[in-house]
């Protein structure tokens, strides 16, 4: 299962720097600061629903072997 929860938490702070605050701080623009991070979230999110749609095929390719759980004792 895909960990989406920080992903979706640094979209949420990318859009809130992004939309909702204007100012500068010394020449540093608050909004690109926002949206490069709600970028970086929506690639982090799909990196992380890639390997989580990946990982069932993984699972299938394991070979399971037939052996017995329990062993019928031998009698002399």
């Amino acid at each position: 299962m895909a960990d989406a929860g920080p992903p979706l938490v640094l979209m949420a702070l990318g859009l809130v720097l992004w939309l909702a605050i204007s100012a500068t701080l010394a020449g540093i623009s608050i909004q690109t600061i926002g949206l490069i991070l709600f970028l970086c979230g929506i690639v982090w999110l799909l990196v992380e629903l890639m390997q989580a749609r990946a990982l069932p095929y993984r699972r299938r390719a394991e070979v399971v072997r037939d052996e017995p759980v329990v062993r019928e004792r031998e009698l002399y």
